[in-house]
């Protein structure tokens, strides 16, 4: 039962919105993620998809990209990404896709490690970091700490995290979001949103008190989902 990780899908089966003008290499990124997603995943493992998972701006225009993620093998626990519009209601996502959990200020158990997660955003000091900002900040920080307290109550021994922005700026300093990481027993945080050769390297990544970071953008992970363990 392996659990594997891949964010920024980026699918648009239902909108017909060509990833390609992004760069060559997004040139037919669907179809790879599918066939990799088939050659390296059973139906025993789980997959973590961490945001930007469709472009569709309605739920029913979605409805293709779940239904072909929902059809390729494993279990999938999906967090909320900037891009994800469509996502309105996690309920009744919940009831209309068997097989796959929505995370939105709570968590999911894999094995004897619950799986918690938000959004995030862009922290201060980060190249692109503006006033407003600073509210979506401090809102993703109230979310982590209810999706963290509820697996707490669970009485959680390890946690890894999902999130969709890096949980530092693109200078990897210091954010409320790591020191809220530290505060709980994660070991593991996944992570996606940055594109291109520049973002990757500014994404924090490896191990830091004590604590891995996993980039797994899929154009960084050239569309084939990453094993975390």
């Amino acid at each position: 039962m392996g659990l594997f990780a891949i964010g920024d899908l980026h699918f648009g089966f239902g909108v017909h919105k060509p990833m390609s003008i992004f760069g060559s290499h997004w040139e037919g990124h669907s179809e790879k993620i599918i066939e990799n997603w088939k050659r390296e995943i059973n139906n025993e493992d789980t997959v973590l998809l961490p945001g930007d998972i469709s472009w569709a701006m309605k739920e029913e225009e979605a409805e293709v990209d779940l239904k072909i993620i929902r059809d390729l093998p494993g279990r999938k626990f999906f967090l909320e990404g900037n891009h994800d519009y469509w996502w309105k209601s996690t309920s009744k996502l919940e009831r209309k896709y068997e097989g796959m959990g929505f995370l939105k200020n709570d968590c999911r158990l894999y094995e004897n490690i619950y799986i918690c997660g938000t959004r995030g955003w862009l922290c201060p000091n980060d190249t692109h970091f503006t006033p407003q900002d600073k509210k979506l900040y401090e809102r993703e920080q109230i979310r982590l700490r209810l999706s963290l307290d509820s697996a707490m109550r669970k009485g959680a021994e390890e946690i890894l995290l999902m999130m969709h922005f890096p949980p530092t700026n693109d200078r990897q300093e210091d954010s409320a979001f790591m020191e809220i990481i530290r505060d709980y027993p994660i070991k593991n945080v996944v992570y996606g949103h940055l594109h291109g050769r520049a973002s990757h390297d500014n994404g924090i990544k490896g191990e830091k008190d004590g604590i891995h970071f996993h980039l797994v953008s899929a154009d960084y992970l050239d569309f084939c989902p990453k094993k975390i363990f």
